[in-house]
């Protein structure tokens, strides 16, 4: 990745640091001991956290780029599999599973779409359930091998999406770079969910599942579907190459998407009766609770832009 000092994806991100900046400066000045800034302060710390990572990762160079979100993966993948109950005999099986994260990104590095596409939703599929009957085991056999298929289509399949926009062809695009989609992707989606929980706590009045997630409102989902479209038509020019029609397109796409990739892990949670997935990041939960909207837009978000420019 060739990453200039004023290129559009260093002015973003100076656009990104400089809000966190502004945030951090804002809660803590607020009191101390205020009930608000026990839950803001965390949160703040975790994000630059984020925030650093993510820009050393997308400045640095491709490969960098692809192995820090073959971590995310990783991260995710254990993180899930600590939740969901596991056999005994299933260790190998868990041990191939951790093994297709470095295949699946392999792929990537090679570029090799075919396989990338079909190596965890095919070649898995039929190859983890061929481990499972040798292990000997038959009691929840069905139960274990929907989950760790849905486990790994979700954190390991959806999540590398992100990572291959970083190898998308953009020789006819010259303003636009690999970091700078996988950026614009972060970007919204994360924005996406910090304002659906912003309008939802100022207006929100009607509930849209409260079984699964009491606090996500009507209201909240659609200031969250406007704010995110809106930023798109904003960030799109600088980071991608779609036309202001497009740009609204997949803002809405994006919005969307990551409401219901948040709604899909909060099921996962009820069912399992817990409030996080870890406490890996202060003040968020665990990597799934950040990652769980980017499940969803990651691999939309990316069949969108492949379909249409690339």
């Amino acid at each position: 990745m060739s990453v200039t000092l004023f290129s559009p994806l260093t002015v973003v991100l100076g656009g990104v640091w400089a809000l966190l900046l502004l945030a951090t400066a804002v809660v803590w000045r607020l009191e101390p001991a205020s009930a608000v800034n026990g839950e803001l302060r965390p949160r703040v710390r975790s994000w630059w956290l984020i925030v650093v990572l993510c820009s050393l990762a997308l400045t640095f160079s491709r490969t960098a780029a692809l192995l820090f979100f073959a971590l995310v993966s990783f991260l995710a993948l254990k993180e899930y599999l600590t939740l969901i109950p596991t056999r005994r005999a299933d260790r190998r099986v868990l041990l191939w599973a951790y093994l297709s994260i470095p295949v699946q990104y392999f792929w990537i590095h090679i570029e090799w779409y075919g396989m990338f596409i079909i190596f965890i939703p095919v070649y898995l599929f039929l190859l983890l359930p061929v481990a499972m009957v040798l292990s000997g085991e038959t009691q929840g056999h069905l139960r274990t091998a929907g989950s760790l298929h849905w486990g790994l289509m979700s954190m390991v399949f959806g999540l590398s999406h992100l990572a291959y926009l970083l190898v998308l062809p953009q020789a006819q695009y010259p303003h636009v770079s690999g970091a700078g989609l996988v950026l614009f992707l972060l970007l919204l989606t994360e924005l996406n969910d910090v304002a659906q929980y912003c309008w939802g706590k100022g207006l929100g009045k009607h509930k849209i599942s409260p079984t699964v997630s009491p606090n996500k409102t009507v209201e909240g989902f659609v200031g969250g579907v406007v704010t995110t479209v809106l930023l798109s038509a904003l960030l799109a020019p600088w980071l991608t190459p779609f036309s202001t029609v497009d740009a609204l397109l997949a803002g809405a796409l994006i919005a969307v998407a990551g409401f219901f990739g948040d709604l899909s892990l909060s099921a996962l949670k009820r069912d399992l009766g817990i409030k996080d997935s870890g406490n890996l990041l202060p003040g968020h939960g665990g990597i799934l609770d950040r990652v769980d909207s980017l499940t969803y837009t990651a691999p939309l978000f990316f069949h969108f832009i492949r379909y249409f420019y690339f």
